[in-house]
């Protein structure tokens, strides 16, 4: 074979030997006849090993449609619509299975962004991110991660940052840099973060990062998950059409003051937007409005998608 495998040579769990074949089969390419010879089993066996494997999870396969000239078309008209350098359509409706819908574009998505060891890569939280991450298949192998939000003490894993952060590190080979903050700390735990090494390094690697990949959150009156330290029923949070690493703005394009909004860890504007390859992930066309404004304030440059949404956005006035 041509890698160390990542398992041990002798194990005595079944599933360890479901992942060897499976490992051996779909990442080295080797035939079931030589892994047949290197697991000491006969062929039939191995055949129903990857089928095993494939039931269990422990392989995940995607059959992508490939795009259409129509799609292609879809894309470049949102492109020019929204000012947007590239945009990565999955084919129709994704809403409801946005990590293996939406996963082969982020991963095309990510593979584009051709980070190199060293460099950093910023990830917010949200649903989308927090699945994509579990889907996308590319080598950040590396690549340092870091939080672009606080949400140590979230109770949803998709608030959580360092989740996201640790499932990054297991699924694409990345280096992870945590962040130990709440989305937004007490006046007194805010002034001590701007005097902790941690946080200051956090802050750092912001400044100097190659790309960010973030979700756009929907209208804040229609969501049912929501940062807990958000007060979500505050006025001006109403007006709110979504948020970006948790920046919240109208339609027009404001940004949104609330009570702690002053206070909130998260990676400042002017830095967000100076990051070269800014790509947000969304799907549904309750968020076209929050895709449009976001795209205008400019926090994103590369937008992950469906055809839905796509045609959602373009049919906006």
């Amino acid at each position: 074979m041509t890698r160390t495998p990542p398992f041990p040579r002798s194990t005595d769990r079944p599933e360890d030997e479901l992942y060897r074949a499976a490992w051996l089969y779909y990442e080295e390419g080797a035939t079931q006849a030589q892994i047949a010879t290197e697991l000491e089993v006969s062929r039939p066996t191995v055949s129903r090993l990857l089928a095993e494997a494939r039931r269990r999870g422990i392989v995940r396969i995607s059959v992508v449609r490939p795009p259409s000239a129509m799609a292609r078309g879809l894309g470049e008209e949102l492109e020019t619509r929204l000012g947007l350098q590239r945009v990565y359509l999955a084919p129709g409706s994704q809403v409801n299975h946005i990590g293996t819908g939406l996963g082969g574009a982020a991963g095309e998505a990510i593979r584009d962004m051709a980070l190199q060891p060293g460099q950093v890569l910023v990830l917010a939280s949200g649903q989308a991110v927090h699945q994509v991450v579990q889907s996308v298949r590319a080598d950040l192998t590396s690549v340092t991660v870091v939080p672009g939000v606080g949400g140590q003490s979230e109770p949803e894993p998709w608030h959580q940052t360092n989740e996201i952060l640790r499932l990054a590190a297991s699924n694409l080979g990345a280096t992870p840099q945590f962040l130990f903050a709440q989305a937004m700390p007490s006046a007194g735990v805010y002034r001590a973060l701007q005097e902790d090494p941690s946080y200051v390094a956090i802050k750092e690697q912001w400044s100097h990062a190659a790309a960010c990949l973030v979700g756009v959150g929907a209208p804040t009156a229609s969501r049912t998950s929501l940062a807990s330290s958000v007060p979500h029923r505050h006025p001006s949070l109403n007006r709110a059409v979504g948020d970006v690493c948790l920046h919240f703005y109208d339609a027009a394009g404001n940004l949104l003051e609330f009570p702690g909004s002053d206070r909130m860890i998260s990676i400042d504007t002017g830095v967000l937007r100076a990051i070269p390859q800014r790509v947000a992930v969304a799907a549904g066309v309750h968020k076209a409005r929050s895709i449009a404004a976001g795209a205008a304030l400019g926090f994103f440059n590369r937008l992950v998608t469906d055809e839905e949404t796509a045609r959602a956005v373009l049919s906006l006035p």
